[in-house]
């Protein structure tokens, strides 16, 4: 399974961005799907995350009605809807597989990866 981030760039404070992530090589549609990110010299920590359908979705307290996870399963897309972004959040974001149902917010839940994609929010 390969999966493809993008969408990172620089934002101004109180902007929105869409971070998009790509699947292929694998049943998308029986993955849940995940998002963490990890900011210079901090571990990686738990954005959010979407089970099969979008019935089922788990958010860190940090982007909590601010941000939003989304699958798209026509084009096995999962996006990340952010609004309201703060400097904070600047980091390297990371979306993440999990072949077995599981929807956890650990790192070690996730089997597959794709490369990060950086977002910048200035002040």
């Amino acid at each position: 399974v390969q999966l493809q981030a993008s969408g990172g760039g620089l934002v101004q404070a109180g902007e929105s961005a869409k971070l998009s992530c790509a699947a292929s090589g694998g049943p998308f549609n029986m993955y849940t799907m995940a998002w963490f990110r990890q900011a210079q010299g901090k571990v990686r920590e738990f954005v959010a995350a979407v089970g099969v359908t979008d019935a089922i979705s788990y958010y860190a307290d940090s982007v909590k009605g601010r941000f939003t996870i989304s699958r798209d399963h026509l084009k096995g897309l999962v996006h990340l809807q952010m609004n309201n972004l703060k400097p904070e959040d600047t980091a390297d974001y990371y979306c993440a597989a999990n072949p077995h149902g599981i929807i956890g917010q650990q790192p070690s839940d996730y089997e597959y990866w794709g490369q990060g994609t950086l977002v910048t929010v200035s002040s």
